[in-house]
């Protein structure tokens, strides 16, 4: 073990993140775990999950339970949730992470692509909250929601996935406007394009950008870990931007 759990300004907590198996998700869970939470990790792929929940083991020595879900059932939500509350006894830091793209043009897009986007991106947090509101009420915790710049600017492309970004950052805000007096943190982090294997259209951005061209999901992870440890106060939305990109505007 390189370090000790206890040591950690994270100490004591459980985070579960959505989206865990690559990219934001394995970073966060790796930021988390090294600042001393335990952690539960859910995404579909379970060996991927695994790889990542005994490397932080083993570098941390936290606990890392997983448990592979699929955003979109809410059955497998729920299961998701009250496996987290059960194994570690209670939930701190819920990372709403899972998203997906698929197409682009609202003329060629299909209706698969269209209602995948919309059940991974918006129906997934629903159930998501919907779910671990009542173990962040208990605990006093903290959900953080990835976001986009494209939820919070007009684009040429992919208008559906970008208003989806959008519902998820209104739905944040509002939630956070219904939950505050439970004591229930509410951040929205908003990247800009993140170099990892999320694919647009076709191409995944860790092809389509070199090293240091855009931001990276470590990048992104310490965002949400920051924003995990404040308290009684809360970090309410984070930009996360290259520094050229507001220069096309």
């Amino acid at each position: 073990m390189n370090d000790s759990r206890s040591g950690g300004a994270l100490g004591g907590m459980t985070a579960l993140v959505t989206g865990a198996s690559s990219g934001i998700g394995r970073e966060t869970v790796r930021t988390l775990a090294r600042d001393g939470a335990d952690v539960v990790l859910a995404a579909r792929r379970d060996e991927r999950l695994r790889e990542v929940a005994d490397e932080v083991t083993d570098a941390h020595g936290v606990t890392a339970e997983v448990v592979p879900t699929d955003v979109t059932a809410s059955d497998q939500v729920d299961a998701l949730v009250a496996a987290a509350r059960e194994r570690l006894d209670g939930l701190d830091i819920v990372v709403a992470n899972a998203g997906v793209a698929a197409g682009s043009a609202i003329e060629t897009m299909t209706d698969a692509d269209y209602r995948r986007m919309m059940a991974v991106n918006t129906d997934g947090v629903f159930y998501l909250t919907r779910a671990a509101l009542p173990a962040l009420r208990e605990s006093g915790g903290h959900l953080i929601y990835v976001g986009s710049f494209a939820g919070k600017y007009p684009r040429p492309y992919n208008p559906v996935y970008a208003a989806t970004k959008w519902w998820v950052r209104g739905f944040a805000k509002s939630v956070s406007a219904q939950v505050g007096d439970d004591d229930i943190g509410v951040t929205i982090v908003n990247p800009a394009a993140v170099r990892t294997e999320f694919e647009v259209e076709g191409t995944s951005m860790a092809e389509r950008y070199d090293p240091g061209e855009v931001v990276e999901p470590a990048e992104v992870a310490d965002a949400i870990t920051f924003a995990a440890k404040q308290s009684p106060s809360m970090v309410h939305e984070l930009d996360l931007y290259e520094r050229d990109k507001l220069t096309g505007f």
